[in-house]
């Protein structure tokens, strides 16, 4: 049995002090016992808390980081950063792929991620075919997933018109362009890739580039305990499109025509009338939110307050990989709502009035959700994913136990994050991932080759 004694740990019901966590050889959390007596020979940390989920990733936009920050002849917006995005895309082959990936987790795991779901839709060659193996730049992403060491959560994206009305794709877009047969033979050529670190779920892409039948045909032919994903709402444009085509707006649509339940994570959800607020709270379905990304876009403000109202689950993301920090995502989702509200300490409930332990807890718990794995809880039956605090450094000095993580979000830019445990292996050490140089040369050489596309 492996073991790890935390001086204090962050257990479901908040932290509890002398905890011995022990864990099996296949990851797997076996036992957790608060009030122990550190044994000799066993590593003894000061703070331990899990690892969070980064429920929303497009891994191939981590190369486009700073890239697209100049400004055009007309108004930037959303729609004019996806036409820079979609000409990247074009000359990105499946070594770029599996070689940012790669790097874009080994990141995410020195700030705090454990887990990653991925929404992969760049999945055929430049010239729309297919490669040989339909599944080969999935396959890429879970290998990086396994070089880095974190957990991934596979979601092949359901992508076939460029708009409401059923509208043909763009010659641009034929790289994602699949239909409900295609998903389903990918997710079935994943299959054999299934373990304890790995889950393979479906993402239709949005109410705009899939129809209501082909995601209802993909639902058919998923197990029902998979994870769904989609995008939805994220712009005012997408919610025009949305009435003017089917006279509802996109929530309104997807919640008429499907039976949106606990494994749906609905991404983004910006712009929400107050009865679908209430509708994705009372589906059980989480809410995942990207605020670095959603600023970087112009695309709005998550109705947070009136969401967690009316007992909404909720969960983080870093999307285009502006940030890797699951920090920056949790600071900015609360910074937000005071700008909004003008007002502070938005994200807390009744129960739970320290904002940064609430915010941390409930995005373990959507994240976990959304990522349909055992994961985001330091408890038996979990895996054994966890964060170690720099205890040394000025940030976390003279504090008290309920204060910790409040410093960890909201004070300063430094990582405090030391060391990092994926399935009951350790893949960062002194803030080091274990790979990181080898991953970085790579990453580097990939970048250069992409330069000479520009």
């Amino acid at each position: 049995m492996n073991q790890l004694f935390a001086r204090h740990a962050l257990l479901p019901d908040g932290w509890c002090a002398d905890v011995l966590l022990e864990w099996n050889q296949a990851g797997d959390l076996v036992a957790v016992t608060p009030g122990s007596a550190p044994a000799a020979g066993i590593e003894c940390v000061e703070y331990a808390l899990p690892g969070m989920i980064n429920l929303h990733s497009h891994s191939f936009q981590r190369a486009l980081g700073g890239r697209t920050e100049f400004a055009g002849d007309s108004h930037d917006s959303f729609w004019t950063w996806r036409d820079l995005m979609y000409r990247f895309a074009r000359n990105i082959t499946p070594d770029h792929i599996e070689a940012i990936a790669a790097q874009l987790f080994a990141e995410c795991l020195r700030h705090g991620y454990t887990s990653v779901c991925e929404f992969h839709y760049v999945q055929r060659q430049p010239d729309g075919a297919w490669y040989d193996r339909p599944a080969e730049t999935a396959e890429r992403v879970i290998a990086a997933a396994r070089l880095a060491g974190i957990g991934v959560t596979m979601l092949p994206v359901l992508y076939s018109y460029s708009g409401f009305n059923d509208s043909p794709l763009k010659p641009e877009q034929q790289r994602f362009r699949t239909d409900a047969d295609d998903v389903l033979r990918v997710i079935e050529a994943l299959a054999p890739l299934r373990d304890g670190q790995t889950e393979v779920g479906v993402a239709p892409h949005s109410l705009r580039a899939a129809s209501i039948a082909q995601i209802n045909a993909v639902l058919a032919g998923l197990p029902p305990e998979r994870p769904v994903h989609v995008h939805i709402a994220e712009q005012q444009a997408e919610v025009q499109q949305a009435l003017a085509h089917t006279g509802r707006r996109p929530v309104q649509l997807l919640f008429d025509q499907v039976a949106v339940d606990g494994r749906w994570c609905l991404v983004h959800a910006t712009h929400l009338s107050s009865t679908e607020v209430r509708s994705i709270a009372a589906s059980g379905a989480v809410a995942g939110l990207c605020p670095t990304t959603e600023a970087n876009l112009g695309d709005g403000l998550f109705p947070l307050e009136d969401f967690l109202a009316a007992g909404g689950r909720f969960g983080i993301g870093s999307d285009s990989h502006v940030s890797q920090s699951p920090v920056e995502e949790l600071r900015w989702l609360e910074y937000g709502q005071r700008l909004h509200h003008q007002r502070r300490n938005i994200a807390v409930s009744k129960e739970q009035r320290q904002v940064g332990e609430f915010l941390w807890q409930g995005a373990l718990q959507g994240g976990a959700q959304a990522a349909g794995r055992p994961v985001g809880a330091l408890a038996p039956g979990r895996r054994a994913d966890l964060l170690v605090l720099d205890d040394g450094h000025p940030n976390l000095c003279g504090l008290a136990l309920h204060e910790v993580l409040g410093s960890l979000i909201f004070s300063g830019n430094d990582n405090l994050v030391r060391d990092v445990m994926v399935g009951g292996r350790w893949v960062v050490r002194n803030a080091q991932h274990v790979a990181q140089q080898a991953i970085a040369a790579r990453f580097k050489h990939t970048m250069a080759e992409l330069r000479e596309f520009r």
